[in-house]
Parts: C-alpha cells; sequence; structure tokens
C-alpha cells in the first residue's frame, strides 16, 4: 500500500497499527492484528538504504570447551572470530570477541551482533584462535590472523540456532580441511534478540457528532495519528481505516509499539479527516493528548473535544461539540517470530508443481521441466530447492506433502491434485521431492488447464485439521507454476476460505507468460481478496513472484517470496491471541 493520502485502493486502509514492529532500531517482523498493512514509509525508509525491511537484529554470545593447548609453559588465550557467508562463497567478518587469557573453557563477554533474515540461508562460520603473547597489547580488531595459531572451527546457519528452544547450539570444532580426527573442542552459540521494548497499546478509539463535509451523505471519517518531535512539527505513525457514511465512528483496534510513541508523556497529535478518493480528504478536527492522557479518558470514560481546523484568519482554535472517545485501552506484549518458533512452533512445507502441456515436452531442452543429464537445475528444481532448503529448518520431521496438478494419469483422467510420489501423499526431505519431482515426470503427461483450486483446498484442509487438533503448526504452500491460472475465481474463494487458517501460500511463475492477471491474489494493493459470495479474507495470505523478476537482479526468489511470511505468520497469531508455547 502506498502513501496513505494518495492510495486510492489501499486508501482506505488502516497503516502502520503495529505493522512493523521496531525493535533495537530496526524495523522488525510483523503486523499485530488482523487488518492491518504494512508501514510503507518505514519499509521505503530501509530499502532506500538497501537494507531488506523484515528482518531481526540478534546477538550471539559463544562459549567453547576443552580447546586445544597450543602454548608450552601455559594454557592457550583463545578469541573467536564470526563470519557469514556470502552467496559467492566468500566469508565476510562480523565480529571478534576478546581475548581470554590461559582458559581452554572460555566463556567470552563480547557478542557479535547478527542480522537474522528469515527468508535466506545464513551460514555463520566460527573460528577460535590462540593469540600469542606478543599481540595482547593490540586492539583485537587490529590482529592479523595469519600471525596466530589456529584452534579450530565450525560452521551452522542462524535457522539452526534460533529454532531451538534455548537458541543455544554447540558445535564440535574441526581442522581448516574437515579431515582430523582429533578433537579439538566444542563451541557453543547463544542467540538473544536485540529488543529495545516488547511493550504496545492496543487502542479503540471512537467519535461522536463529527462535521458532516459532504453535500449528499454523510463523512467517511479516519484518524491518522502523529508523534511530536522535539525539533517542532509531527511525525505521522498510523492511521486507522476508513468507516464510511458514520458521524459517530468506532474504528479497529489500533497497536501502537512503544518505539511508536516512544513514551506514555509524549504528546500524540490526533487527526479526524473525512476520506475522499481523489486523494485531497478534508480535515475535520484534531486534538493532541498524550497515551498517558488517553488512559484517562479510557478510565474515566470521558470524551475530549475536538477542535475545528485553523484557518488563515482564525487566531483562535474553534471547539467543536465532536469528541473522541477511548473505548479500549490495553498494555500487552508483542511477541516476535522468534519467540513462537523458538518456543515449538513449527512451519510446514508443503509444494505443488504445475504439469500443464504449456511447459513443453518435457524430453526437449526448451521445456521449462527438462532434467539437465549434466544436473542443471530447472526452473522448478531451482524453486523446490532454494525455498525449501529455507523452509526445511523450521519443520521437525522435514516430511512434506508434493503434488502436481494439471496431469493425466495411466488411466487417462487429468487430476488437479495428485501425490507427486504416486500413493505416498508425503516425501523425505527437499530431496524427496526433488526425486518425487522426477519421478512424476516420467509417469504422467503434461495435460491441462492450470487450476489452482484443488492444491489450496487440499492444503487447506491440512491446516484446518491442525487447527482443530491444537497443533502449533503453520503451513506454507509452494506453488510453481508456468501459466495464469484459469479458475481465477474459484482461487480467490479457495484463498478467501483459507485466510482464516494458519497458511500462506507462496506462488512462483516461472517461464516467459504474462502473470500480470496473477498480481490480483498477491493483496498488495492494500485491498484484501473478496469471494463471489461478497466475503473479504481475513488477511493476506499470498505472495506471487515472476521468477525472471528476481533472478535477473540481486534479490534471491526466496527473499521475494518470504519476506511477507513472517508478517503473515505474526498476523494469524496475534489476531487468536496466541502465545508462544512457553508464556503462559
Amino acid at each position: 500500500m502506498g502513501n496513505c493520502f494518495s492510495d486510492v485502493k489501499g486508501g482506505q486502509q488502516a497503516v502502520g497499527s503495529g505493522a512493523q514492529l521496531v525493535v533495537g532500531g530496526a524495523v522488525g517482523d510483523g503486523s499485530a492484528t488482523a487488518g492491518t498493512c504494512h508501514n510503507d514509509a518505514v519499509d521505503y525508509f530501509f530499502r532506500a538504504k538497501g537494507e531488506v525491511a523484515l528482518f531481526t537484529p540478534i546477538e550471539l554470545s559463544l562459549s567453547a570447551s576443552k580447546l586445544c593447548d597450543r602454548d608450552y609453559i601455559s594454557k592457550s588465550d583463545p578469541m573467536a572470530v564470526v563470519y557469514m557467508k556470502r552467496r559467492d562463497g566468500k566469508l565476510e567478518e562480523l565480529g571478534r570477541t576478546e581475548v581470554i587469557m590461559n582458559n581452554l573453557d572460555p566463556t567470552w563477554i563480547q557478542k557479535i551482533n547478527v542480522t537474522y533474515h528469515f527468508e535466506i540461508v545464513q551460514t555463520l562460520v566460527f573460528r577460535v584462535y590462540d593469540v600469542d603473547t606478543e599481540y595482547h597489547t593490540i586492539p583485537v580488531k587490529m590482529l592479523k590472523l595469519e600471525n596466530q595459531d589456529f584452534l579450530g572451527e565450525a560452521s551452522c546457519v542462524v535457522s539452526e540456532i534460533v529454532t531451538k528452544r534455548d537458541r543455544s547450539l554447540t558445535l564440535n570444532l574441526r581442522s581448516r580441511d574437515g579431515h582430523s580426527s582429533r578433537s579439538l573442542g566444542t563451541l557453543t552459540v547463544r542467540a538473544e534478540e536485540t529488543v529495545a521494548s516488547r511493550n504496545a497499546l492496543e487502542i479503540t478509539f471512537r467519535c461522536s457528532d463529527l462535521v458532516n463535509k459532504d453535500l449528499f451523505s454523510k463523512s467517511d471519517p479516519f484518524l491518522r495519528i502523529s508523534r511530536a518531535v522535539e525539533t517542532g512539527g509531527s511525525i505521522p505513525i498510523c492511521k486507522t481505516e476508513v468507516v464510511n457514511n458514520n458521524l459517530n465512528p468506532t474504528w479497529k483496534p489500533l497497536c501502537l509499539t512503544m518505539q511508536q510513541f516512544v513514551s506514555k508523556e509524549n504528546p500524540l497529535v490526533i487527526e479526524c479527516f473525512d476520506f475522499n478518493s481523489s486523494g485531497n480528504h478534508l480535515m475535520i478536527g484534531k486534538l493532541q493528548k498524550s497515551v498517558a492522557e488517553l488512559e484517562n479518558l479510557y478510565q474515566s470514560r470521558a470524551g475530549a473535544k475536538i477542535m475545528a481546523p485553523s484557518s488563515g484568519f482564525r487566531h483562535h482554535e474553534k471547539v467543536l461539540n465532536s469528541e473522541l472517545f477511548v473505548e479500549r485501552f490495553v498494555e500487552k506484549q508483542l511477541y516476535s517470530f522468534l519467540d513462537y518458533i523458538s518456543s515449538g512452533f513449527e512451519l510446514s512445507f508443503m509444494v505443488a508443481v504445475d504439469f500443464t502441456a504449456s511447459n513443453g515436452n518435457p524430453r526437449s531442452p526448451d521445456s521449462l521441466h527438462y532434467i539437465d543429464p549434466l544436473g542443471r537445475l530447472n526452473a522448478y528444481q531451482q524453486a523446490i530447492m532454494e525455498v525449501g532448503e529455507v523452509i526445511q529448518f523450521y519443520d521437525s520431521d522435514r516430511r512434506f506433502p508434493a503434488w502436481g496438478f494439471g496431469g493425466r494419469a495411466h488411466n487417462g483422467s487429468v487430476s488437479h491434485c495428485f501425490n507427486l510420489n504416486g500413493s505416498l501423499p508425503e516425501v523425505e526431505g527437499v530431496e524427496g521431492i526433488m526425486t518425487a519431482y522426477t519421478s512424476a515426470l516420467h509417469n504422467v503427461t503434461l495435460a491441462g488447464p492450470t487450476l489452482f483450486g484443488q492444491v489450496i483446498k487440499k492444503a487447506a484442509d491440512i491446516a484446518g485439521h491442525s487447527l482443530s487438533c491444537h497443533q502449533a503448526k503453520y503451513y506454507i504452500l509452494l506453488i510453481i507454476t508456468d501459466g495464469v491460472v484459469s479458475d481465477l475465481q474459484e482461487t480467490i474463494n479457495s484463498v478467501v476460505r483459507a485466510s482464516d487458517l494458519p497458511l500462506s501460500i507462496l506462488i512462483v511463475g516461472v517461464g516467459g507468460a504474462d502473470f500480470k492477471s496473477m498480481e490480483v491474489l498477491d493483496a498488495d494493493n492494500g485491498r484484501r481478496l473478496e469471494s463471489s459470495t461478497g466475503r473479504i479474507a481475513t488477511r493476506d495470505i499470498v505472495q506471487f513472484v515472476p521468477m525472471r523478476e528476481v533472478h535477473g537482479g540481486q534479490i534471491s526468489v526466496v527473499q521475494a517470496l518470504l519476506e511477507e511470511l513472517p508478517s503473515q505468520f505474526l498476523t494469524y497469531v496475534r489476531s487468536r491471541d496466541m502465545k508462544p508455547l512457553n508464556v503462559l
């Protein structure tokens, strides 16, 4: 959704209501309540600086045990260095611990800061060195590592750490070549989220006797809330949705984080506008209240007078009969994506592959389904591997349902949801998906048309069963397709029905088709999907990405697909007031 004062399609939606949980000075991961949209102002700010918006800053604490002793008359003086492996395979140093004297079981105090991106497989490499005595007076950042004795190294991905219940992982140190059978000790890594504050407020506003700005109907009011700043002026932090044709509106709850309002004493400017689709919204009135004063309004059940907008000839603000009331005021904690998955919530992966004839004969090198004898992955294999490698870290049993659609079986019938693995609905791991996919190409004839409805219904049935059994699971369905969906309205109906369930749908478009009509499924324009019966989707659960648009750039398919997933997950659990499993 764009600027709330110019975006016609999304202009009636709420914006910034906890849509980005700001933690530790960085943008966090997810919307606080159902029906809220991304805070695009914050999102754009970080993207303009080259940062991916959805990330969580974490601190790594390191300790080691039973290190090798490289000194003759004393024990080793260990220091740890942490690297991130880049996409080109090169190592980027993230930081160094301090040197601990004469200790083979060190616990370092210096933390290593890492920006955790859910949508990327982030490989960490840890190297431990014995720092010679002659270098002890040199700052650790200035030390030349080639002059130090190497004690061992270990590696893991960030996901392996944060998914542990205690966010702690112990690794065996090895030699550089990895062939040494001698024990070099262990390294333990613990991750902690660097959160300045999780405190948030859920506030419900209503107004009475608003001034009517329309000639032939009533005003369509919404509130915009801004934080006053010491340097003068104010910074908008959120707005409510629009309530149409109503002079006594009650808006949906807003969720404000402490990072947004700073403190209870900090003044907030609350402005009421009459929405116009042209973007020229008319101000009805405004007032200024701190969070503490809003709390007093709630406790006293009193209203606050709204002031008329100032004009050039008016020296004193006019007090209107209109009043603002606080119907609900609740202090709460916003748990992060990491809080949930480290407590035991799992992300379960499902995949559906397009077997329609438009992909081309699989035996032809021009086919999107061509299996290269030299091992080069086709577009379907790339999508399965790249997304699967990320999701598998969050699924303990790593058993994944794998389906095909649009293919003709040996009996001549076309199926729009069949098991890739024949009679077995699940496969073992990402490699199992790859094997089943290759096998299906030999056993299924490509047919058509391109229909998503049945695979979405199948995924929704699984997610619904899990919900009824009170399982702590959230499902991700990956649909890989070469063509525009033929049953668009039925697909929309299926998505709307599934929007109440613990399910997100990721769609990758492969090949050269025109996918513009597919973008309606991805409600990034701020308007939620509507079924043929008029039902509105509870939340946005679809992310669509054409592969050709991302493979030519710096961002990967995984980043493009999964950057919304933490937000979709948090929208679901927070709307149901679900807490992490270790929170009473």
